[in-house]
């Protein structure tokens, strides 16, 4: 795969799934205007290969992310003109949210280690998550007289209850995987010697689906929260009728026929065989 990068990395493997790696494990990850940059151009390669059908996005070392890197950050924008701040702050926000948000294949967050401020934000964006039990989330940026930065407060709204998110928002106290799982910030929480291997079964479940009707059902999840029953039925109907009559997989008549005539597919137990 293409692609000259200092900050991340990409890995693909036969099963089609695509490893993108915070790559800065001396900084423990933190995330500067280059790798928001790089982030954006690794992201449209893994898009762009047809060969990649899940991605995972996880760090290089013993830490997944340790936020923005206040210092690369301030040293880039400080004392530019004020477009080039602008550009930091608008590239950030174009991987971290918009692009895992609306990735047209499915994204995990394998959460190895450390995981603060900033970096919850694209934990939120990406559809599942699983962490190591003993990682470390924190949001200490009260320690140092600053609310979190971003959209960060937006991601903690859309996961965690509130009165879980103004704890740790205002005491800046740390918390490990598990409580992550119990809150559900991320999905599931396994021990360090099965978080690669968990991860990776998941992925190649995903892998192995319709990614047309995947993006459709994941989509809806997403579009739907903010509406009235009313309006959700007919969004709903309409990208179903969308992800069947337009799907290149014509995985409806598959499932169906596997259910109905052939009799070699149970719903609920396993999906359905792509030919």
């Amino acid at each position: 795969m293409p692609g000259e990068f200092t900050t991340v990395r990409i890995d693909v493997d036969p099963d089609g799934i695509g490893w993108l790696y915070f790559a800065r494990p001396e900084k423990r990850n933190a995330m500067s205007p280059t790798l928001n940059r790089e982030m954006i151009e690794a992201l449209d390669l893994l898009e762009a290969d047809d060969a990649v059908r899940c991605v995972v996005l996880t760090g290089d070392g013993d830490a997944w992310s340790a936020g923005m890197d206040l210092k690369e950050y301030f040293r880039e924008v400080d004392d530019a003109p004020p477009h080039v701040e602008v550009r930091a702050r608008r590239e950030s926000a174009e991987w971290q949210w918009r692009r895992l948000i609306h990735f047209p294949k499915p994204t995990i967050a394998m959460v190895n280690g450390w995981c603060f401020g900033g970096a919850f934000t694209p934990l939120v964006c990406c559809d599942l998550a699983i962490a190591d039990e003993d990682a470390t989330f924190g949001l200490s940026e009260v320690n140092w007289g600053i609310p979190p930065g971003g959209l960060v407060s937006r991601a903690l709204a859309e996961t965690l209850p509130s009165r879980d998110a103004l704890w740790f928002v205002m005491t800046g106290e740390t918390f490990d995987g598990r409580r992550a799982s119990e809150m559900r910030l991320v999905n599931e929480a396994v021990p360090t010697s099965r978080l690669r291997e968990r991860t990776t079964e998941v992925a190649r479940k995903l892998a192995g689906m319709n990614t047309h009707v995947l993006r459709a059902a994941k989509v809806g999840v997403k579009k739907v929260r903010q509406m009235s029953w009313d309006t959700a039925e007919d969004y709903l109907y309409a990208k179903l009728d969308a992800a069947t009559g337009h799907d290149p997989e014509q995985g409806k008549q598959q499932g169906l026929g596997q259910f109905l005539d052939d009799r070699t597919l149970r719903p609920g137990l396993g999906a359905y065989e792509r030919g």
